[in-house]
């Protein structure tokens, strides 16, 4: 569920980031327009230029703090030293037993064919 809402958050800063890019460009466009010297020009292209690395920064700070969080709830969940049985996925053979953590068929050991075939 978690990497569920991770992935779900990091889509939404992307594109939050492309509005302000675009947003940024289009600014420059404008400044551009109405500069009347190449200095004024210049000026606004940094200006568009310092915008869309802030956006570009704020995306990658969010799931810098998205990985954080995500980590954490990985530190503090319950370890687990075997993988979990999923369904009956249990070794060919076994009959489950309520309390025995082993299988119920011979492993191995005397098994002795008929000497007389």
């Amino acid at each position: 569920m978690q990497s569920a809402k991770d992935k779900l958050s990091n889509m939404a800063l992307t594109a939050k980031e492309h509005i302000d890019i675009c947003r940024a460009t289009i600014d420059e466009k404008g400044e551009k327009a109405m500069a009347k010297t190449e200095e004024e020009k210049v000026i606004a292209h940094e200006r568009a230029k310092a915008r869309k690395a802030k956006a570009k920064m704020e995306m990658h700070e969010a799931k810098a703090r998205h990985a954080e969080e995500k980590l954490k709830i990985k530190q503090y969940s319950l370890p687990s030293h075997e993988p979990p049985l999923v369904g009956s996925q249990q070794p060919l053979g076994a009959v489950a037993m309520p309390g025995k953590t082993h299988p119920s068929y011979p492993l191995g050991g005397n098994l002795t064919r008929n000497k007389h075939m």
